[in-house]
């Protein structure tokens, strides 16, 4: 029988001054998954954190552009692996967890795997950012007809076809809400393992900002709905205005009808300009939808031209 060739598997850490859990990171890695390669991603870190991956055993690359999604474009650009394991560099994530990720990748043949995030620890996961995730769950469920259960979460692992046909467009934290789109907008197999999540070391520091960030969020869930879904978005402006126009117009009928004038004509030329506008965005929303199903179709066949994970 021939022998079965093991995927190739490339470790990628994004990380930011985190030079107080870099080194226990990539080792657990290592010790998890013995065949892969592991890559950290440097993101102009101004302490010891390039030099403690290097000891550690990494091999250490740099993106000097801010932001967590410039660093996710840069990684998939650049590394040519069968399996993509992603994970943050600050140890909050279980390396022991990524074999088991992978093996559902492989076995059930998925292009994504969610860790959600299981957190015992009372530090390990503010209340406001538990909240902002629930709710953004809801609203990414609520527009795109279904969702995961933790829609923020670092750790994932790829298949080869998901991470070569991935637009990355986002620059900062909203990129897990973008992977998370790009996966349902295709319809990928994908799947789900429950993972702990621990509070990080003493000397590394979250980079999320629970209000900043949680906005850029929140505009980058609308600005995909609006690119993805352009006649339910343009067409639910439509409607709202046209709704509008209607009930503006009623006063303006029946006072027509019982003395044949309109007194209130610049309440007529705004109910006028609001029912054009409404037509407009009708025909724009149906228009941009011929648009955005021609990129659909091309994203998808640029994911069909690679194999499935596990397949020779």
């Amino acid at each position: 029988m021939p022998e079965v060739q093991r995927p190739r598997i490339a470790v990628l850490l994004p990380c930011y001054n985190e030079e107080a859990a870099i080194a226990a990171t990539v080792a657990g890695f290592r010790a998890a998954l013995p065949g892969a390669v592991v890559y950290v991603y440097d993101n102009n870190s101004g302490d010891g954190t390039r030099a403690a991956a290097v000891k550690a055993g990494a091999i250490v690359r740099t993106e000097r552009q801010q932001g967590k999604g410039n660093v996710v474009r840069r990684m998939f650009a650049d590394i040519d692996a069968d399996v993509y394991v992603m994970a943050d560099g600050d140890l909050t994530y279980d390396p022991k967890a990524a074999p088991a990720m992978v093996d559902q990748l492989v076995g059930e043949q998925l292009d994504m795997v969610v860790g959600t995030r299981r957190h015992e620890e009372k530090g390990a996961y503010r209340g406001g950012h538990v909240l902002g995730n629930r709710l953004f769950t809801g609203l990414l469920s609520g527009l795109f007809g279904r969702s995961f259960s933790d829609i923020f979460s670092g750790y994932r692992v790829f298949s080869r076809r998901f991470v070569k046909s991935f637009p990355v467009l986002s620059a900062g934290f909203e990129i897990e809400t973008e992977m998370s789109v790009h996966a349902l907008e295709l319809r990928m197999p994908v799947g789900e393992v429950e993972t702990a999540y621990a509070a990080r070391l003493e000397g590394s520091h979250s980079k999320l900002s629970t209000w900043s960030d949680g906005w850029r969020i929140l505009k980058t869930i609308v600005t995909l709905y609006r690119v993805e879904r352009p006649v339910l978005f343009y067409g639910g402006i439509g409607a709202l205005l046209l709704a509008l126009a209607i009930v503006l117009s009623i006063p303006l009928i029946v006072t027509y009808l019982h003395t044949g004038l309109v007194p209130r004509v610049p309440t007529a030329i705004l109910v006028t300009g609001m029912t054009i506008v409404a037509v407009l965005c009708v025909f724009a929303g149906l228009i941009l939808d011929t648009v955005t199903r021609g990129r659909r179709e091309v994203r998808r066949l640029a994911y069909l031209s690679l194999a499935a994970p596990g397949e020779v």
